[in-house]
């Protein structure tokens, strides 16, 4: 696309784009759908925690009080983190085999075991079919950033990074928009049978979408080696470990917002005298803009990484998130007439939420094609990992302080952590992806 109003305006010819061929954007769709999706899955069991655990608990011998109930969704939670976590192993299988048939493999898992979870006729069942899924949907993410990334022309894969994430966030409001239809008519077992439609992306991005050619290039000329034991070597070791301890702060902040934001809305519309079943649409519209706020976050993102560079825009959302979840739980939760504080808040804390774009761009740019997937892999799994730690110590606070505000909004100390981690990762602005 011409820029030449600008180019006028600014007295300076300025290149036009490189243009996208069929392929690429045929591959960017289908692993922005596959993000969509999983963003979606995600995002059911949040929805639809409470009726399904309400359901399940009493035909596994448990009460459905309202603290079985979180404990029991923390720990269900926690076991679809480690599943998460245990998706490191697609990492090593891409740079293998190639980004865009594994891709399809791991959209594939998530969505056959998202629609077996409708099935469910235990809290057990439905644990193991959520830890089954969780392993496909946190490849999804690696994957889908390095095949953009590796695929698309240097001068456009920055802002690709940050149109690939929206899709996470777009999965949000599709979650929400279908509780506030499908789930509120037809109940929970229908909103995780929709989790199985991605299927049909993964038969796309098997049969349309080509290799990306940075892959098949390393691949032709690459000497077999080891890439787990790669990026822990001397050479990587530092920026491994760094970024670990980024996106774990990230995952930690995340899901603390989002996890709970649905109950957190739900407990005040209730308090504020709304029906059950109006207090549950109204989870679903500040879902809705929650997701929109990280979306814009999302595409904010890139240009500002441009600008001030990537540390420094890590930081500026770092902040951001902190003051957004001290605000919401911390805050807004406990005013006599909080909902409507609250859900302002939420665009705030969703807009700071789009710091994973930054990871989708700049992990890329820091190990060579022939580790990219792996280290990406697993440096998202690690911060899952720990991310299921810490979500099981917030469901054990929640029950033993009988509040949900105090223990989110203690998240927010991980983020000013981060601003002292933040100094030590490389600084990557202007770089060329490396090949």
């Amino acid at each position: 696309m011409s820029n030449s109003i600008t180019d006028r305006a600014q007295g300076a010819p300025r290149a036009a784009r490189t243009p996208l061929n069929r392929s690429q954007i045929a591959g960017f769709w289908g692993a922005w759908a596959g993000w969509t999706l999983d963003g979606m899955d995600s995002f059911i069991y949040a929805l639809v925690l409470t009726p399904a655990l309400t359901e399940l608990l009493p035909r596994s011998g448990y009460a459905a009080t309202p603290g079985n109930v979180g404990l029991a969704g923390s720990i269900l939670f926690a076991l679809f983190l480690v599943g998460w976590g245990l998706s490191f192993i697609w990492g090593p299988l891409a740079d293998r085999f190639g980004r865009t048939k594994v891709l399809a493999g791991t959209i594939f898992m998530f969505a056959i075991f998202t629609g077996l979870a409708a099935t469910s006729h235990s809290v057990w069942e439905l644990g193991v079919y959520r830890f089954l899924a969780g392993v496909g949907i946190g490849g999804e993410w690696a994957l889908a950033g390095t095949y953009v990334a590796e695929s698309w022309p240097e001068d456009r894969r920055k802002m690709g990074a940050g149109y690939l994430q929206t899709g996470y966030y777009a999965g949000f409001f599709l979650a929400a928009a279908l509780n506030y239809t499908v789930g509120v008519h037809f109940g929970w077992r229908a909103m995780f049978l929709t989790g199985a439609v991605p299927v049909l992306v993964a038969i796309l991005i098997l049969t349309r979408v080509k290799e990306s050619e940075k892959w098949q290039k390393a691949e032709a000329k690459v000497v077999r080696t080891r890439p787990l034991h790669e990026i822990l070597g001397p050479a990587y070791r530092r920026r491994t470990w760094v970024a670990c301890a980024l996106l774990t702060i990230a995952i930690i902040g995340l899901w603390a917002g989002a996890v709970y934001e649905p109950s957190a809305v739900i407990q005040l519309a209730l308090k504020s005298g709304m029906a059950k079943a109006d207090a549950i649409k109204t989870a679903s519209l500040a879902t809705g803009l929650l997701s929109i706020g990280t979306i814009l976050g999302c595409l904010a993102l890139p240009p500002m990484a441009e600008r001030i560079g990537r540390k420094r825009t890590l930081a500026v959302y770092f902040s951001g998130m902190a003051v957004a979840i001290a605000g919401s739980f911390g805050w807004a939760f406990y005013l006599p007439n909080g909902l409507a504080p609250f859900i302002a808040w939420l665009f705030v804390l969703g807009f700071f939420g789009g710091n994973f774009a930054l990871f989708s761009l700049w992990l890329p740019e820091q190990f060579e094609t022939r580790v990219r997937a792996t280290a990406f892999a697993f440096c998202t799994s690690f911060g899952r990992f720990v991310g299921a730690g810490v979500n099981f110590l917030l469901g054990a606070a929640v029950l033993n302080m009988h509040t949900l505000g105090v223990p989110v909004a203690l998240t927010a100390i991980v983020f000013v952590a981060g601003l002292f981690i933040i100094p030590f990762a490389p600084e990557t602005k202007g770089e060329v992806l490396p090949q």
